[in-house]
């Protein structure tokens, strides 16, 4: 559901003309976000990320990585985005056989004058494309999914925490 407090969208000025908003007046706060998203897979391919069988290495530490340097590249790949000096960037993938999958969390902080949530977002889509890339020799249709921002904190807007689990 869109922001009822937002009266027009930041990144157009009047005109209608895309820009890169102006964020020198904001204060400097500490800031984060949570992304998650998940990656589904057959049982049998889930067995070769937990086993460590599969044929191109360790899939959890080579998406932790890429997931890393997703976030600090997001300035690079989304053009309106501000390029951020980000002091802590987490990834989380963890195994679910209920998925059948791998679920992941990316938590990336800067101290500031804007948010993270893309760096997060991307945090999250890279390290999910990361597991594909890796197994895809072993499954093509695994599916990717439920991408999202969890929670962010700092700045003007405060705290949001997404309403419904993930």
């Amino acid at each position: 559901m869109p922001d009822q407090a937002a009266d027009k969208l930041s990144h157009f000025d009047d005109s209608g003309q895309a820009h890169m908003v102006d964020v020198s007046a904001k204060a400097v706060t500490a800031r984060i976000a949570t992304a998650r998203a998940w990656i589904k897979m057959s049982p049998e391919t889930l067995d070769h990320v937990t086993a460590g069988t599969a044929k191109k290495g360790d899939v959890l530490g080579i998406a932790r990585i890429a997931g890393i340097q997703g976030a600090k590249k997001t300035s690079d790949l989304i053009p309106l985005c501000h390029p951020l000096p980000i002091t802590k960037v987490a990834i989380d993938l963890v195994p679910d056989a209920t998925l059948p999958g791998v679920r992941i969390e990316a938590t990336v902080k800067t101290t500031g004058q804007t948010g993270v949530e893309m760096e997060a977002l991307t945090a999250a889509s890279t390290a999910a494309l990361t597991v594909y890339d890796m197994l895809k020799a072993v499954q093509k249709d695994m599916e990717i999914g439920g991408l999202h921002i969890a929670l962010k904190d700092g700045g003007k807007s405060g705290r949001f925490e997404a309403k419904a689990p993930s």
